[in-house]
């Protein structure tokens, strides 16, 4: 198999019988040439399957990029490609088109895609910070170049942020699950470094100080280990000669593996989650919930406005969660 060349401006001039100039003209300043030099510029655009270089005619203009870059985590969560999608629609409102870049939550991945980004002249990057310190922003930001940061504040980096209410989510939940009657409650996340995660715990343990009830480390895995799998985790977990009547799984991986972990036990814990995915309505799994959709659109606008005022203070948001009672989490002790 033979791969054929990429036409190219002139080749269109050539074959539509006007100058390059013109064929320019017709992708740039169409109302400035007849509708018959049109017709056969785009006629012979579509014969040779000619696309125009949007992004470098912009910055000949003298113009920026229309392009924003996204870097999330792996693609198979749900809440990342469900982000993605609040994004995109934002930006599609206001011209912008999205281009997404995947880090495998690694530093390493961050940083490299990032680079790739940035060479592509993006109009803002916007990301989830998976490194401990993103300052190698810092002179493209000075640039110009707005970079937002989701879900996670970025570390040593001027930068604007949308992320949840974490402590107050995983409060609610101790809590709730404390009025059911437990007082072994386990709380269990990985990767326990994120900054999700810290929040998340610090809540958890301040809503069992606030019961009287002292935090126990038997009952706690957290964990920065991409290879436990989650089921693993929460069966070891159950099978200690006192197990906890109640777990909270700090996302939405690990609620998953909880629930093979806990399928077949005659008497389940109490169990909930963070972050709500497909089905857990179905399987009666009680979340805290909260709209990644929104919060994608948030952090779409907010990277609009520093577009049009790079200068001006930073900008924190924070989404409020909710406990959604399904059924797992309402269990009394067994």
């Amino acid at each position: 198999m033979t791969v054929q060349t990429r036409a190219t401006l002139q080749d269109v001039a050539r074959l539509a019988g006007v100058s390059a100039k013109t064929v320019s003209r017709v992708y740039s300043q169409r109302e400035l040439v007849s509708p018959e030099t049109v017709e056969r510029v785009m006629a012979a655009a579509k014969r040779l399957r000619f696309r125009p270089n949007l992004l470098a005619q912009s910055l000949r203009r003298g113009g920026g990029s229309t392009t924003v870059g996204f870097i999330m985590g792996e693609l198979l969560n749900p809440f990342y490609s469900t982000l993605a999608a609040g994004i995109e629609r934002e930006l599609a409102a206001h011209g912008f088109t999205l281009i997404v870049a995947t880090t495998d939550d690694s530093v390493e991945g961050e940083s490299r895609v990032a680079d790739i980004l940035l060479s592509q002249r993006v109009a803002a990057l916007l990301m989830i910070p998976v490194g401990e310190d993103q300052s190698y922003l810092e002179g493209e930001r000075q640039l110009g170049t707005p970079v937002i940061a989701i879900d996670r504040p970025a570390r040593d980096l001027v930068a604007d942020s949308v992320v949840l209410a974490n402590r107050s989510g995983a409060h609610e939940a101790t809590t709730a699950l404390v009025s059911h009657g437990h007082r072994r409650i386990a709380y269990v996340c990985n990767p326990a470094s994120a900054y999700t995660q810290t929040e998340r715990v610090a809540g958890y343990r301040a809503a069992l100080a606030d019961a009287g009830i002292a935090p126990d480390p038997r009952w706690e895995r957290l964990l920065d280990d991409a290879s436990a799998a989650p089921e693993s985790v929460v069966a070891d977990l159950l099978a200690q000669p006192e197990p906890p009547t109640a777990i909270i799984a700090g996302n939405n991986r690990v609620c998953i593996g909880a629930l093979r972990a806990i399928r077949d036990r005659p008497a389940p814990p109490a169990l909930i989650g963070f972050d709500d995915f497909e089905t857990a309505d179905i399987l009666g799994v009680s979340v805290v919930g909260h709209d990644p959709v929104e919060m994608g659109r948030r952090a779409a606008r907010l990277a609009v406005e520093r577009m049009a005022n790079p200068t001006g203070f930073t900008t924190q948001v924070e989404l409020p969660t909710r406990l959604i009672a399904r059924g797992s989490g309402e269990r009394p002790p067994a």
